[in-house]
C-alpha cells in the first residue's frame, strides 16, 4: 500500500527544493530486449534531457519530466541502429522524441519509490510505473552545485507503443522479443 513519504533525511547536505536538471554527461537511458529468444541485446540512447522538481518535505509531491532523442539509439551495431531509427521501429524522422512525464509518486520504502507517469513512444502514450531507488545523499561538486542521483527501472511491451515489427526464425521463435527492460540512471544538479 502506498503511503506519503516522510521528509528526506540526509547525512550532511539537505536536498534543495525546486528545480533540478539532468546532468546529461553523467546520466543514461539503457534498454534490453531478447534477440531470437536466446540472448539479450542491450542498447542506450545517448542524448537525453530532463528536469525534476523536488519537494524535500514530501518526495511524493515531486515531478519528473524526461525527453530522449530517438535518433541517438546506440546498440554498438550500426546496421541495427539504422533499422531501429527507421519506420519499422522508432521512426526517428517522424517521432524524434520519447518522453516521460510523471503523474504521481508513491513511497515504497526508505529511498524507494514508484513513479507513475505517461510514457510516449511514436505518439502512443501509455501509463508506466518505474521502480526508483534514490535519491542518493546530496553532495556538493567542486563548483558549488548540489548533486543527487536516482536509478529507475521498468518493463514494457514494445507492441503497446506501436513497435510491432518482427520476423520469424526457424524453430518457431521470433527475431525480437516483445518485453523491453528499461533502466535510467540520472545524476541531478541544483545550481549553487
Amino acid at each position: 500500500m502506498a503511503h506519503t513519504a516522510p521528509a528526506l533525511e540526509t547525512q550532511g547536505l539537505e536536498i534543495a527544493p525546486g528545480p533540478w536538471t539532468l546532468d546529461t554527461a553523467h546520466s543514461n537511458a539503457h534498454f534490453s530486449v531478447r534477440h531470437m529468444m536466446i540472448s539479450n541485446v542491450r542498447g542506450e540512447f545517448t542524448r537525453i534531457t530532463g528536469d525534476v522538481s523536488i519537494d524535500p518535505r514530501d518526495l511524493t509531491r515531486s515531478f519528473v519530466n524526461v525527453a530522449i532523442d530517438t535518433a541517438s539509439v546506440n546498440t554498438r551495431e550500426e546496421q541495427r541502429d539504422v533499422h531501429l531509427r527507421s519506420a519499422d521501429f522508432f521512426d526517428a524522422e517522424k517521432h524524434p522524441k520519447i518522453t516521460f512525464r510523471s503523474k504521481r509518486i508513491e513511497a515504497v520504502g526508505e529511498r524507494e519509490f514508484r513513479v507513475i507517469g505517461d510514457l510516449t513512444i511514436r505518439d502512443v502514450t501509455r501509463e508506466v510505473a518505474f521502480a526508483v531507488d534514490g535519491p542518493t545523499p546530496v553532495v556538493k561538486d567542486p563548483w558549488g552545485n548540489l548533486r543527487t542521483g536516482i536509478t529507475a527501472t521498468a518493463k514494457i511491451n514494445r507492441k503497446d507503443f506501436g513497435l510491432t515489427w518482427n520476423a520469424f526464425v526457424e524453430g518457431g521463435g521470433v527475431l525480437v522479443g516483445e518485453e523491453v527492460k528499461i533502466e535510467f540512471d540520472a545524476e541531478l544538479v541544483h545550481p549553487a
